[in-house]
């Protein structure tokens, strides 16, 4: 018997073996060569001569792309066929005489491009992308030999910037590349376009987590918000707490992917995903979880609020209410000293650990590309938890904190967002228990305590209870934090008793509203336009509003 580990088989049997898996390899490969060149051939006796000549040149241009519908079926996003007006300059009698012609009834027409063009001698170029049937016709009526025309599918987008910064957009030759359409195209429908299985193929439609109607009451108010503070930018998400889809997220200056001229503006940002800030005081919301999870404090103990230093700097209230605040007044005044006290009885290392734990230093994982990675110190000193524990130090994306914000609010459970639909069951299998379900029932108490007594007053909606914080930070300019300019955020979860989704909303740069008496920060402007929002998307999300038990009710008749 041969000893264990030695090897009995003889070099030529080795030998044999190999070659005998080289000629398998080699035989698998020529099959496959020649079944695909037969499925062609296939391909060819059965398509259309457009689609046959199609093949040969594989042109994205003609490429099917899927339709991109919203949770109820509504379209999003289709391919239309438009004519593309090519020359054949072999063909071409007068090339002069032919760009003069077409400059009659095609506007910014290249002279000395197209000229060139034509007078090349190639046999085909490119001339004009997707004319309109006027153009078309109006081209046409020239009758210029040695110009022709050609069918290609451009992308529609029906309901224009509404959801731009989720759809995406595709190039001029059919291809994704932002959003969601670039999403589709690396799950395989770039390949497919490459090489040209796809041309005349009905592809099934991809279907988002994404309301339409809410999408649209979003995007409505970030605009009336932009405009009646004055601000740079706006934004707003709204998030299924119990799956992780996102129903609805709006970044405004956002684009017509139709149009898409201005699409690679840096104020065009997506700063929903796309996007870090410093979230201010919607960060406290996270450090007074974080105390109360760990079991240094609870809702009834009472904390030291009086200014104290470290490492050189002072931490003191900017609005001082007493000596001593219990958690609850901690969290209803907003309260930095309190929040950095209870950050401190945590420790650097649990607050950093925490903070991980709950996805706010990471990099989301979800289907839209466009999504930043958050910046936290290179390395966490007591001073960067005091700041952090206030919301400054760290800066996130508005949606890693609405996702955060979410599990704050569901029971603790974390669950990585998500644009396509997705059901509590499957959520279930991906959620991570972050905190305990008595401080989540604790935090949705004081998210309910804020928004009926503290800055989120200005959020409440009749019929629904709405609790949140609110953030107002500070914008750092030339490595200084800058007082005037700042930025805004409201958290916000509804109905609070039993919450389903949980609404972020910021404003950059908000000027006060002329004569309202009100300032800048984030109860005069972020709140109200979430409570904006929230009125609006509710009843659109079949939630009943509720009005109390024992009102008494009118019902007249017409």
């Amino acid at each position: 018997m041969a000893a264990t580990g030695v090897n009995t088989k003889s070099p030529a049997r080795e030998s044999v073996a190999q070659v005998r898996s080289r000629t398998v390899i080699a035989v698998v490969c020529f099959l496959a060569v020649y079944a695909t060149i037969a499925g062609r051939l296939v391909q060819y006796g059965f398509a259309d001569i457009d689609d046959v000549q199609h093949y040969a040149t594989i042109d994205r241009s003609l490429a099917s792309r899927p339709d991109i519908v919203d949770r109820n079926g509504d379209v999003l996003a289709t391919d239309i066929r438009v004519a593309s007006l090519y020359g054949e300059p072999r063909n071409i009698v007068d090339a002069d005489e032919a760009v003069e012609a077409l400059s009659t009834v095609l506007p910014d027409v290249d002279y000395k491009d197209w000229h060139r063009k034509l007078s090349s001698g190639a046999a085909f170029v490119w001339l004009r992308r997707e004319l309109t049937p006027r153009q078309q016709a109006d081209v046409l009526a020239l009758g210029i030999p040695g110009l022709g025309f050609r069918t290609e599918k451009r992308r529609f987008y029906p309901g224009g910037p509404v959801a731009s910064h989720i759809l995406g957009l595709v190039d001029v030759d059919n291809a994704g590349i932002a959003g969601l359409e670039k999403y589709i195209d690396d799950q395989g429908l770039g390949t497919m376009q490459d090489l040209g299985l796809d041309v005349g193929v009905d592809l099934p439609p991809v279907q988002l987590s994404i309301d339409a109607r809410v999408q649209y009451a979003v995007r409505d108010e970030l605009s009336q918000a932009l405009e009646r503070y004055q601000a740079i930018a706006a934004g707003g998400v709204i998030i299924d707490v119990r799956t992780g889809e996102v129903v609805a997220m709006a970044s405004l200056p956002d684009y017509d992917p139709n149009n898409p001229f201005n699409a690679n503006d840096k104020d065009r940002l997506n700063r929903m995903s796309g996007g870090v800030f410093e979230m201010g005081s919607t960060f406290k919301s996270f450090t007074t979880a974080m105390a109360l999870d760990s079991g240094v404090v609870n809702m009834t103990d009472r904390v030291d609020t009086r200014p104290f230093r470290v490492a050189g700097y002072t931490i003191k209230e900017f609005h001082n209410k007493g000596s001593s605040l219990t958690v609850p007044e901690i969290f209803k005044y907003s309260s930095n000293v309190g929040s950095a006290r209870e950050a401190d009885m945590v420790g650097v290392e649990g607050h950093k650990a925490f903070l991980t734990r709950l996805g706010l230093l990471s990099r989301l994982d979800t289907e839209l590309p466009e999504v930043a990675t958050p910046t936290q110190p290179h390395e966490w000193k007591k001073i960067n938890s005091m700041t952090i524990s206030f919301g400054h130090g760290v800066a996130t994306t508005p949606l890693n904190t609405a996702v955060a914000g979410a599990a704050l609010m569901n029971g603790g459970w974390l669950i990585p967002p998500t644009f396509l639909p997705r059901s509590e069951e499957d959520a279930k299998a991906l959620a991570q228990r972050v905190i305990s379900g008595q401080t989540s029932d604790n935090m949705r108490a004081l998210f309910d305590l804020n928004g009926e007594h503290g800055s989120g007053r200005q959020a409440l909606v009749e019929g629904y209870a709405v609790g949140g914080k609110t953030g107002t930070a500070e914008k750092v300019v030339n490595g200084r934090y800058v007082g005037n300019k700042r930025f805004n955020a409201y958290l916000a979860a509804f109905p609070i008793n039993d919450p389903r989704y949980v609404v972020l909303v910021i404003v950059d740069e908000p000027k006060p509203v002329p004569g309202s008496g009100q300032g800048a920060t984030a109860a005069s402007n972020a709140a109200p336009a979430a409570g904006a929002i929230i009125r609006r998307a509710a009843p659109l999300l079949g939630l009943t509003p509720q009005f109390g038990e024992g009102d008494d009710t009118l019902l007249v008749s017409y």
